[in-house]
C-alpha cells in the first residue's frame, strides 16, 4: 500500500450497497486506469427516514467485517467513517486528507439517495473532483427499460417480457495484481465498533445460528440453488418448513453477491438454453426485484403513498392493540404467529408466510399497510425499500399487479396447505409442540381437555384468536365495498 503522494491519480471507491470486491465495475475501472485506490464506507444511521433498520444494521456490521477481509486478501484496507449530518462534508474531509482526484461509486435508486447523490456529484465536479458512477446493484437499470411509448412499465408481465429481450452485462473481472491501494491509517475492527451497528439489547442472538453473513457463504448458497434446489424451486418454495428457497436475499440486498453473478450462475450450468434460464421460477423472482426498483425509480412517492392514488382515501382502522399483537406473534392464528416470531428470532421470514401475515394485518385487522412495511423495515435483515414497498402495496391492493383487495388469505387454509404437519408452526411456537398437527391451524377447535393434555390453555400459554377469520373477512370485504362506492364516480 502507498502512503506518500506519487504521480498516480488517487481515487475513492465509495462502497454502499455493493459490499464485495468481485464483479465490481467501480473497483475494476479504478484499478484498470491505474489509480491509487482508497475503499471507503460512510455511515450515518439517521441521514433520512429510510436509513437501515436494526436488523439490517446487524447484517451490515458483519458484511463490513467480511469486506475488510476480502480487501486484505488483495492488499487493501477499508476506511470506515461514521459521521453526523451532511454526507458531502464527510466526503470532502476524506478527499482533502488523502488528496483525492476522483470518486467512484455504484449507483443507488432510492428517491432520497438519488437527490443526495445528484447534489454531491454537482458539487464535487464544480470543485474539480471527477465523479464516475456505475451499475453495481441491478441487472437492468430502471431508466433503461421503456415501453413502446417511451414510458415506464406499470405491470410486471410486459416488463418481464421486455427484459427478456435485453442482454445482461457479464460479470466484471478485476486484475488485482495491478491494484495500488492507499493506506487509510485506521484499524478496521476498532472503526467498525465505532459505527455502533450492533443492538444494545441482545435480541439478535438467534441471528448467529441462522446466518453467516460472508460473501463465501452467499456464493455457497447460490451454487446450491443453481445445482440442485432451483430444479425443485417452483414446488418447494411455498413450504416454510423446508429449505426450498435460496435465502440469498440479504447477500443480494447488501451486494455481497451481485444480481449479475446470480443470473450468470444459471447460465453456466451446462446445456441450459436461454429460454430455460429465463423461465426458471427463481430467476423470475430476481426480475420481480428489478421491477420493484423500476417502479420506485419512476414513481418515487410509493415508499410513502399508494401507487394507485385512489387508495389514499381507503379507510384504515388504526388499532394499537391489534398492531402490537401482530408484531409480537400473539394473534391466536398459529401460522401468522409463527411467521412473526420467525421474523423476530432470525431477521427473516419465508416468502409464503410473508404474504399470509401481511394479508392478515391489512385485511383481517384493517391496519394501514405502511405500519407493516415499517415493522418489516426494522426487523428484516434483507430489508430492501423497493421490494418491501412493492410487496406491501401488492398485498394491500394499492400497487402494481396488485392482489385485489377482496382476495383475503385464509390463514387456516394457508396453514393446512403449506404446513400440513404443523412442523413450521411448532418450530416457532414451541408452546404448541404437543398439539395434534391436524388441528393446530384452528387450535380453538381442539376440545379443551385435549388441549390441556397438550399443555395449552387458550388465553394463557397461547392467546385466543384476536378476531375470527369470518369476521375479519367480512370486515375487509365491507371496507372494500365502501371504498369502491366512495371512489366509483371520481
Amino acid at each position: 500500500m502507498v502512503n506518500e503522494r506519487s504521480n498516480a491519480k488517487r481515487c475513492i471507491v465509495w462502497l454502499r450497497k455493493d459490499l464485495r470486491i468481485d464483479d465490481h465495475p467501480a473497483f475494476s475501472a479504478a484499478v484498470t486506469a491505474g489509480y491509487e485506490v482508497l475503499p471507503v464506507f460512510l455511515w450515518n444511521g439517521s441521514e433520512h427516514k429510510w436509513s437501515d433498520g436494526e436488523a439490517s444494521q446487524w447484517w451490515l456490521h458483519h458484511a463490513l467485517k467480511d469486506l475488510a477481509e476480502q480487501l486484505k486478501g488483495v492488499g487493501g484496507s477499508l476506511l470506515l467513517k461514521s459521521y453526523h449530518g451532511d454526507t458531502m462534508t464527510a466526503l470532502e474531509e476524506i478527499i482533502s486528507e488523502y488528496e483525492i482526484d476522483t470518486v467512484f461509486w455504484g449507483r443507488r435508486y432510492e428517491p432520497e439517495i438519488i437527490a443526495r447523490d445528484t447534489v454531491i456529484k454537482t458539487t464535487l465536479t464544480y470543485c474539480g473532483v471527477e465523479v464516475k458512477s456505475f451499475n453495481t446493484h441491478l441487472l437492468l437499470e430502471p431508466h433503461t427499460v421503456q415501453n413502446k411509448s417511451g414510458g415506464f412499465y406499470k405491470v410486471f408481465t410486459p416488463y418481464w417480457k421486455e427484459s427478456l429481450t435485453r442482454d445482461i452485462d457479464p460479470v466484471v473481472e478485476t486484475d488485482w495484481a495491478e491494484a495500488k491501494f492507499i493506506d487509510p491509517r485506521s484499524e478496521v475492527q476498532r472503526s467498525l465498533v465505532d459505527l455502533d451497528l450492533l443492538p444494545e439489547i441482545n435480541w439478535d442472538k438467534g441471528f448467529y445460528d441462522f446466518w453467516e453473513p460472508t460473501r463465501e457463504e452467499g456464493l455457497r448458497r447460490l451454487q446450491g440453488m443453481v445445482k440442485g434446489k432451483s430444479l425443485e424451486y417452483d414446488g418447494a418454495r411455498d413450504i416454510p418448513s423446508e429449505d426450498g428457497t435460496s435465502r440469498i436475499s440479504p447477500w443480494l440486498q447488501w451486494g455481497q453477491v451481485s444480481a449479475r453473478e446470480i443470473y450468470h450462475a444459471f447460465d453456466e450450468v451446462s446445456n441450459r438454453s436461454k429460454k430455460e434460464i429465463v423461465e426458471n421460477g427463481y430467476l423470475r423472482q430476481l426480475f420481480w426485484r428489478e421491477f420493484s426498483y423500476h417502479l420506485l425509480y419512476h414513481v418515487p412517492h410509493t415508499a410513502e403513498r399508494p401507487l394507485r392514488p385512489e387508495y389514499e382515501r381507503f379507510s384504515w382502522r388504526p388499532n394499537e392493540q391489534f398492531l402490537k399483537a401482530w408484531q409480537q406473534g400473539m394473534t391466536g392464528f398459529p401460522i401468522v404467529d409463527a411467521g412473526m416470531r420467525q421474523l423476530w428470532q432470525t431477521g427473516w421470514m419465508h416468502n409464503r408466510v410473508r404474504m399470509i401475515v401481511s394479508s392478515f394485518l391489512v385485511k383481517h385487522l384493517l391496519q394501514d399497510w405502511r405500519e407493516g412495511a415499517s415493522w418489516f423495515w426494522d426487523t428484516l435483515v434483507d430489508a430492501d425499500l423497493a421490494n418491501n414497498t412493492m410487496g406491501w402495496q401488492w398485498i394491500a391492493g394499492c400497487g402494481a399487479d396488485a392482489s385485489p383487495y377482496f382476495r383475503v388469505f385464509n390463514p387456516i387454509i394457508q396453514g393446512k396447505k403449506f404446513d400440513p404437519d404443523g412442523s413450521y408452526v411448532k418450530e416457532y411456537l414451541p408452546e404448541l409442540a404437543d398439539v395434534d398437527p391436524k388441528l393446530i391451524h384452528e387450535i380453538w377447535e381442539v376440545p379443551p381437555l385435549e388441549l390441556r393434555a397438550a399443555g395449552v390453555t387458550l388465553g394463557k400459554e397461547y392467546p385466543e384468536p384476536i378476531i375470527s377469520h369470518q369476521k375479519g373477512r367480512e370486515q375487509a370485504l365491507a371496507a372494500y365495498a365502501d371504498f369502491k362506492e366512495t371512489t366509483k364516480n371520481e
